[in-house]
């Protein structure tokens, strides 16, 4: 990280059509489309039955405080979505109602952190988008003077200002901006090979056929004794 707190308030973001796109698929399509990659880890839905798709805004904040979280807010632009990091661990409630109330105005799409929630019952419903490490009422300062908008270690993955971001009942995915237009055009043909296979599926065809696996089975089958 730079040695001084700073905010980075012009990013280069993705393109519309590819944060869109990508959102529609869905996260589990996603993360197969782009090679097993992209995905985060503990990082779980708080409000639930909502999907979000953003360019992400970085925020990295020390422990028990989310001073750079309202920074992030205060500069983020529609169709945002505000990545949350801490430097050590924290299971402080860094977000809540009235932080989700600010954030909707900025036209921010969602949040995720690699902290706390709180609120919850409110976020629900306001069914305000949020993903959260866990959840705590616990509360934070606003003292120390971070970073916004520069790499970020989230759930486990590093994440870059500008970077697509896509989250559903299943997690989270972050997809470089720079790899967006063809990974998207990857978990279109998924989505399309799955289509094929649905009707098959609900007929009874069995997954070893359409896949082509039997015959790796074929050296473990047991034969029926007489």
């Amino acid at each position: 990280m730079p040695s001084r707190p700073a905010v980075v308030s012009r990013i280069d973001r993705a393109a519309e059509e590819h944060v869109k796109g990508l959102a529609e698929l869905g996260v589990a399509t996603v993360h197969e489309a782009y090679n097993r990659t992209g995905l985060m880890h503990g990082i779980r839905p708080v409000t639930g039955g909502v999907t979000a798709g953003g360019t992400a805004i970085t925020c990295l904040n020390f422990a028990g405080d989310n001073l750079m979280l309202h920074a992030a807010i205060d500069i983020a632009q529609p169709g945002d979505m505000i990545i949350v990091a801490v430097t050590s661990p924290s299971s402080h409630g860094m977000f809540g109602e009235l932080l989700a109330t600010s954030a909707r105005a900025h036209g921010v799409t969602a949040v995720v952190l690699d902290a706390a929630a709180r609120d919850t019952a409110e976020l629900r419903d306001m069914r305000f988008p949020t993903w959260a490490r866990t959840v705590s009422a616990a509360g934070t300062v606003k003292a120390a003077p971070g970073w916004v908008n520069i790499p970020v270690s989230c759930g486990g993955l590093v994440v870059f200002p500008g970077d697509v971001v896509v989250a559903d009942d299943d997690g989270v995915v972050v997809v470089s901006r720079a790899d967006a237009a063809e990974v998207l055009e990857n978990a279109a043909r998924r989505r399309d090979r799955e289509a094929a296979l649905r009707p098959r599926f609900a007929a009874g065809e069995s997954s070893l056929d359409t896949g082509n696996l039997r015959g790796m089975l074929a050296p473990y089958l047991q034969q029926d004794e007489a």
